[in-house]
């Protein structure tokens, strides 16, 4: 039965409650018991299933019970108990391939009081399962479990007792579990091929699976099928009620007021009269402001009931993105009283903010972009992918240097990637405080799905609990059905392949599951448990408008740099309403690498480097791409110094292009932000949270104000791009200079750039403009000074380069470094008589990188580089600096034979 209640009060009547007193009786804490059974366990590998013997083998000791940690993973606690190497080191990963062929049990001990079986009520709570998992409490079946994103609620109350209580968990390889569906199959479902091992038995398993994706294996993670208790377990003591849920819900927003409602979703045991009580207000760094208080006698039926709160706050204090304002927060609490006892408690917190996904016809075709508050929002940012192989040892600590990251590269969005699994109520709460915007995707990437009832009832039960648990965050702007499921229907060789051996009426079939998966059940959920929020079906869609790949609507995937082996330089002709994909990889830092290798494995066609390269091509490409633009460097660690900068070179280009054409353009989010374990990768971070180049690129070309020189049709051009919500007012210098500084032209261009815009400044015919001055041998230097700011200084600065680096005559640099404390910090003044390109400061400790890296230097111009925290004395000997020429033999010549190997670097 679910009965819903209301009560409605303005905000001055509010006011008055508090004021006059008509307040509520001071309550205990919360009589919700929440008993946790996070912490130590047992487990042991149990019988292996015939089919997959051979594969798993036998592994001395798995059999015996070892303690193990909930939350976590089978590889984990085996890693924990010395039972296996580190899945991450050297090539490691293809020696554990039978963890996830095996099957596996977990089990517990635990106490419980007399008191505690005098409740009502006693529930078992999983917060999250991998994957199929028969529970049983007290030798007794409760629950079976085969989805790794919902919650499992069950209860246990006739199982327990009070003195010892034991809980068992049986995990089923899901690889097994699901062979035996498959193999009755006359047509599986197409999914992505990633690793050796996705095609283990001959068939795809990952698609017929609720179970994070990436686990099987992509093109920049390994493959691990982990099973184990993934997230918190609990057992809840409960009464007369308990509050499931609280949701705000936004109506209508504005500077002016704010119009919500407040839902407490209540489960009662039976009829019995209450209290509600409301409770709100803004969230300060101290905790609360003052609250303002709603009192409410109601009666609860058996069942789910609604108590609504309509609320209306005069004049409230807004949420906005990163940089367009503050990241305000409310805070409500809800107390349930039954009689004068408390029966529970709950938090809920969200920003005040309008969001629209604005999608109106124009003279390109159809826009695609966000406005929040009525800002247009040019999404800045990238792709992100989980956090670590194992989720359980994730921190918040890891998740909050990512997203400081982000924010401090100007990043203003984030991708939450389709292939992964639903983060963390902190990540959340982490975006929120940080303002920056979520496209949130539900968990199906590059794969077909069942579509049978039983599976799609799952799915929406999935969708529904973390709708739910996720909608009061006002980060959270769009919720995605898919990544690339219908570009890959429509235009993928695997996909093609398998399609076409479907008769027709198996095709529409299951284009029809497609169909009611992602334009059905999923839009039906967000739009029933979180109305208003934005609901877009795949990425890249243009949702039905068009054929698949138009530029004209929706978002789009740009992958011809890369996968097709175009030349950075097409970058520069893609013109889509929001780039939500576009990527090029690059090595992770040398630190990094020797993480994971021995000495002898530091080549770049070694065993072990082939094992962190899971593009099959990689390596390859990152070497055809390098030889069109620089020389061949000199060594392995030259050849992982040059990757990053030719990876941050070509999204710059990338990138700017995308923000120079605003408002055509509204969005450019690059692949990828971060990795799960140490790998070659598109990433800007790497796993162990190393800055790479492009993450000190993105760091400049995101900025809000922005200097952008390049070529087009033989043509210099220079524009500015602000992403103020005020006019910018000042000046560009547009410098003709040769490497050893001298400025063979100058001039001074006055700007006036509106808000929210990108604007052509300058332009010059490119021969006209050299005058005669080899292309070679000179490079553009532009700046942008706003007026009455920064002291004068350019608040942006950005070089344009004639010739790929390889054609030019570059003097070889010799960077010069003072060490110094300015403001009780160190610092580092560089100098050099000659350009030097790409200075890296490398060595620094992670979370104490330097203030700007991988740049250009400007002959005889000083630049000054400072660090957060440590001495001087050791940063000197920690710190290496050099710039591009150091990369490369003098005068081009071959690197040595004792520097290759394998036939290659």
């Amino acid at each position: 039965m679910k009965v819903s209640f209301a009560v409605c009060f303005s905000f001055a009547a509010l006011s008055l409650a508090v004021l006059f007193g008509v307040a509520h009786p001071a309550v205990a804490q919360s009589a919700v018991e929440h008993y946790s059974l996070d912490g130590t366990w047992q487990f042991r590998e149990t019988a292996t299933d015939p089919i997959a013997a051979d594969a798993v083998g036998t592994h001395a000791g798995t059999t015996d019970w070892h303690p193990a940690t909930v939350p976590g993973a089978v590889q984990t606690d085996l890693l924990a108990n010395g039972m296996i190497p580190h899945p991450f080191y050297r090539d490691d990963e293809a020696k554990l391939q039978w963890i996830g062929l095996a099957n596996w049990e977990y089990q517990k001990t635990f106490a419980l009081t007399p008191a505690q079986m005098r409740r009502q009520h006693a529930e078992l709570v999983f917060r999250g399962l991998d994957t199929f998992a028969e529970v049983f409490v007290n030798g007794t079946h409760v629950l079976s479990a085969d989805n790794m994103f919902r919650t499992w609620r069950v209860d246990v109350k006739p199982q327990l007792h009070a003195g010892q209580n034991t809980i068992r968990i049986e995990f089923t390889s899901p690889i097994l579990k699901v062979l035996p569906q498959i193999e009755r199959l006359k047509y599986p479902l197409p999914a992505m091929a990633i690793t050796p091992w996705s095609k283990q038995f001959g068939v795809f398993t990952s698609n017929y699976v609720r179970k994070a994706p990436y686990n099987y294996g992509w093109d920049w993670g390994p493959r691990f099928v982990t099973m184990g208790v993934w997230r918190p377990a609990e057992l809840e003591f409960w009464d007369a009620a308990r509050i499931d849920n609280i949701y705000v819900r936004q109506m209508d927003v504005s500077a002016a007021a704010a119009n919500l409602s407040v839902d407490a979703t209540v489960v009662a045991g039976g009829s019995t009269p209450a209290t509600a009580i409301l409770e709100y207000g803004l969230k300060t760094a101290h905790g609360r402001a003052a609250m303002t208080a709603l009192r409410r006698s109601i009666t609860l039926h058996s069942g789910e009931n609604h108590i609504v709160f309509p609320l209306n706050i005069a004049h409230p204090a807004l949420w906005f993105p990163l940089e367009y304002g503050a990241q305000s927060l409310y805070t409500f609490h809800v107390k349930l009283l039954t009689g004068a006892r408390a029966a529970d408690t709950a938090d809920a917190e969200t920003g005040l903010r309008h969001v629209d996904l604005v999608r109106k016809d124009d003279r390109w075709g159809r826009s695609f972009y966000f406005s929040v508050n009525g800002i247009p929002i040019f999404a800045k940012g990238a792709n992100l992918i989980p956090f670590d192989s194992f989720p359980d040892r994730v921190t918040d600590a890891q998740m909050a240097h990512i997203l400081d990251s982000a924010r401090d590269a100007h990043m203003n969005m984030l991708r939450v990637w389709g292939g992964g699994y639903y983060e963390t109520n902190r990540f959340y709460q982490m975006a929120d405080e940080r303002g920056i915007l979520l496209w949130q995707e539900f968990m199906f990437s590059d794969a077909m799905y069942p579509h049978n009832p039983a599976f799609l009832h799952n799915v929406r039960q999935e969708a529904i609990d973390q709708v739910r648990r996720l909608r009061n965050h006002p980060s959270i702007v769009l919720w995605c059905g898919n990544n690339e499921i219908e570009s890959g229907w429509h235009s993928w060789g695997n996909f093609e392949k398998a399609v076409a051996a479907m008769p027709p009426d198996r095709r529409d079939e299951e284009w029809g599951g497609y169909m009611r998966l992602f334009s059905g059940i999923l839009p039906n959920v967000v739009a029933r448990y979180a109305p208003g929020a934005a609901y877009w079906p795949s990425s890249p869609s243009n949702n039905f408008t068009a054929a698949t790949g138009n530029d004209q609507f929706g978002d789009a995937h740009y992958w011809a740099v890369w996968h097709g082996r175009a030349p950075f330089s097409t970058y520069a002709d893609q013109y889509p309403r929001f780039m939500s994909e576009y990527g090029f990889q690059s090595f992770p830092s040398m630190a990094t690498i020797d993480e994971f290798t021995q000495p002898d494995d530091r080549t770049l066609l070694s065993k072990v480097m082939l094992a962190h390269q899971k593009n099959a091509e990689g390596n390859q490409l990152i070497k055809t791409y390098m030889q069109r633009e620089f020389p061949e460097p000199k060594d392995f660690a030259s050849f992982v110094y040059v990757s990053q900068v030719l990876q941050a070179e070509g999204i710059k280009l990338g990138a700017e292009h995308l923000r120079r054409n605003r408002p055509h353009v509204m969005g450019s989010l690059y692949w990828q932000l971060n990795d799960c374990w140490p790998v070659a990768s598109w990433s800007s971070i790497d796993y162990y949270g190393r800055w790479k180049a492009l993450q000190y690129y993105a760091r400049r070309f995101y900025q809000d104000e922005l200097v952008s020189p390049h070529v087009r049709a033989g043509r210099i051009e220079v524009s500015v791009i602000s992403d103020r919500t005020t006019p910018l007012r000042g000046k560009v210098r547009v410098e003709l200079m040769d490497f050893h500084g001298k400025v063979l032209t100058h001039k001074v261009i006055p700007v006036t750039v509106q808000p929210l815009s990108a604007k052509q400044v300058w332009s010059a015919d490119q021969s006209d403009f050299l005058a005669g001055a080899d292309p070679a041998t000179v490079f553009l230097h532009t700046e942008l000074v706003i007026r009455g700011e920064n002291g004068g200084h350019p608040i942006s600065d950005n070089n344009l380069y004639f010739l790929p680096y390889k054609d030019l005559h570059l003097p070889a640099a010799t960077v010069h470094a003072r060490w110094t404390t300015i403001g009780g910090h160190p610092a580092v003044v560089l100098t050099s008589a000659t350009l030097a390109r790409d200075v890296y400061l490398q060595g620094a400790p992670v979370d104490n990188r330097p203030s700007y890296n991988f740049f250009d230097l400007l002959p005889n111009q000083p630049r000054t580089i400072t660090f957060a925290h440590g001495d001087t004395a050791s940063l000197t000997a920690a710190i290496h600096i050099q710039s591009l020429t150091d990369a490369f033999n003098p005068d081009g010549a071959p690197a040595p034979a004792a520097t290759t190997k394998n036939g290659s670097l």
